[in-house]
């Protein structure tokens, strides 16, 4: 009999559910279900544009939904519920839900119900940016070594600048708290009927890069250091988690509950959660030596190290984390904070919306742009920067405005900005003696813009591979699912044998057009030049000839 594996990924703006034929790794079912609340599924405040929360009811909503149709899908194509052996979770992070004690979001509570503060605070909450450096300030004069896996500085993407931001600022949702989990622990704990925080298995991918977790230290931070952030974070410790596990390890049976709504077999291994890059990055086929790219509203980098060799703390990552993206390998992580986000907010903001598709027609005329024509140069920290300089306070620039400027001058050089912004990311990996031989891009970006990879090959001088799936994430967490439930049912032995079955590429590649390049390698080194001026304190020199170069290159193409 040929068995399957379900894997769902929970992403900003939506649930997505694949179903992985094992025997042959195609991709027997694919849906999609929206989140409800607030827009696109994100809650705001118009008051404080850093807020971005999610209603836990949307993940329960969505997955009901996908069962429905999941069920009615299996029977029409004679799929046997028993055959899906394996379910795999992945999701956004950091996304910490205050739940109570019997692990119930808080904002289920008639009390809260309206509150903000008692959501999950979606990864792209900023709102904490000086609770990040004071957690970065003081673990850097007490605690060097909780900063040491983490880049060096601790965000506001992250767990504890959340928690720390909802101490001071509502006392109420933080003390009926009875533990805070982060979406990639609720909803395999939520599928096997988990009822109490104390016995939800965290994942070593949340626990790793967001909440300073580490077995060289005992695991979480320490109770001293986390009341010298707040008194009122003692007992926080021993509310949370002492150990955390790697994707793969078997949370435990799906309930009857789930079961029911999935149409799926009670019992079925479910596996450990983690975020989504993470997975995403398993799922377009990651190895060693290839940076896996995924690209929505943001991106992240993922690269996997041997745990045999020894890699050198980087300054700048989001972590260096064992076992975070394939069991028996260090997982690396950075990335951009707004990369989709940047070009959606260019588009819908100063371009109204005229043709039925604003994207393809700007993309056609910037096509038409040659490296350097525009004379114009971006710095791409819309939503601040996440790598390598992590910091949450910058914003973005363009410079080079002439009156003569064009739109699509203008989003061609945001696309160039969020490439010069990978290649510092590339640069700084490959300085600490991690190479990085080729890209594998994946995610909602790579399909729909040719234009945006080939800058992308022609600012890194790497060559670019698709994965063929459109659903990374989710294939990456069914791989896990199948894991969960064993080499008996799954007949796989490990996450790369899977790997080798299921990812799969597509037939185009973008390679690095050689005059493009040098081109870009004159921008870049202005890129370089903004992107220490105004994102470190050290750099001293000044911009006097970045204008005048930017012209001058401009003039050359253009002649």
């Amino acid at each position: 009999m040929k068995n399957y594996a379900l894997g769902l990924d929970y992403g900003t703006n939506s649930v997505r559910a694949v179903v992985i034929n094992l025997s042959n790794g195609r991709e027997v079912v694919q849906l999609i279900e929206n989140y409800p609340s607030g827009r696109n599924g994100i809650i705001t405040d118009p008051e404080n544009p850093h807020l971005a929360r999610q209603n836990p009811a949307d993940y329960i909503y969505c997955l009901k939904n996908i069962g429905k149709k999941l069920q009615r899908i299996l029977r029409r194509k004679g799929i046997h519920s028993e055959n899906i052996i394996g379910i795999g979770v992945d999701t956004t992070g950091s996304t910490p839900i205050p739940v109570d004690e019997n692990l119930v979001p808080l904002c289920f509570k008639r009390e809260f119900r309206t509150n903000k503060n008692a959501m999950a605070w979606l990864w792209k909450d900023h709102v904490s940016a000086d609770e990040a450096e004071e957690i970065t300030n003081l673990a850097r004069k007490i605690r060097p070594q909780y900063l040491s896996k983490i880049g060096g500085v601790y965000s506001s993407e992250w767990f504890f600048s959340k928690i720390l931001h909802l101490s001071r600022t509502d006392k109420k949702v933080f003390q009926a708290s009875a533990s805070f989990v982060e979406l990639a622990d609720f909803i395999p704990a939520m599928l096997v009927g988990c009822k109490k925080p104390s016995d939800v298995i965290r994942s070593i991918c949340a626990a790793g890069h967001k909440a300073m977790y580490n077995q060289q230290w005992g695991g979480l931070p320490d109770e001293e250091f986390l009341v010298m952030l707040n008194p009122a974070f003692k007992g926080l410790r021993a509310k949370l988690y002492e150990k955390a596990y790697p994707a793969g390890t078997k949370v435990g049976g799906l309930s009857k509950y789930w079961a029911d709504k999935l149409g799926l077999v009670e019992g079925t291994a479910v596996s450990v959660g983690a975020f989504d890059a993470h997975m995403g990055a398993v799922g377009a086929g990651i190895d060693e030596n290839i940076l896996v790219k995924i690209m929505g509203t943001s991106t992240c980098d993922i690269m996997i190290f041997p745990k045999d060799k020894n890699i050198p703390d980087i300054p700048g990552l989001c972590g260096i984390v064992p076992d975070s993206v394939i069991p028996g390998f260090i997982g690396l992580e950075a990335g951009q904070s707004a990369v989709g986000d940047i070009f959606y907010w260019f588009l819908k903001t100063f371009l109204p919306e005229k043709r039925r598709n604003v994207y393809n027609y700007y993309t056609r005329l910037a096509r038409n742009i040659k490296p350097g024509a525009s004379g114009l140069l971006a710095l791409d920290w819309h939503n601040g920067n996440r790598t390598i300089l992590v910091d949450q306070k910058l914003t973005g620039l363009i410079l080079g405005f002439t009156l003569g400027t064009k739109p699509e001058e203008v989003y061609r050089a945001l696309i160039e900005a969020t490439g010069f912004g990978a290649r510092i990311i590339i640069e700084r990996i490959e300085e600490y003696g991690v190479n990085v031989e080729s890209i594998v891009a994946c995610g909602g970006l790579p399909d729909k813009n040719p234009l945006l990879m080939q800058i992308y090959a022609d600012i890194t001088g790497k060559e670019i591979k698709i994965s063929a799936s459109e659903q990374t994430c989710a294939v990456g967490a069914a791989i896990f699912g199948a894991i969960a439930a064993g080499k008996e049912k799954s007949g796989f032995e490990n996450v790369r044998e899977a790997q080798k079955k299921i990812c799969r590429f597509k037939i185009i590649k973008y390679k690095p057009v050689q005059t493009n390049h040098s081109v870009y390698n004159q921008i870049y080194r202005h890129y370089k030049k903004l992107h220490d001026i105004f994102g470190t304190p050290q750099y001293k020199e000044n911009l006097y000839d970045v204008m005048k170069d930017l012209l001058k290159i401009r003039l050359s193409i253009r002649d």
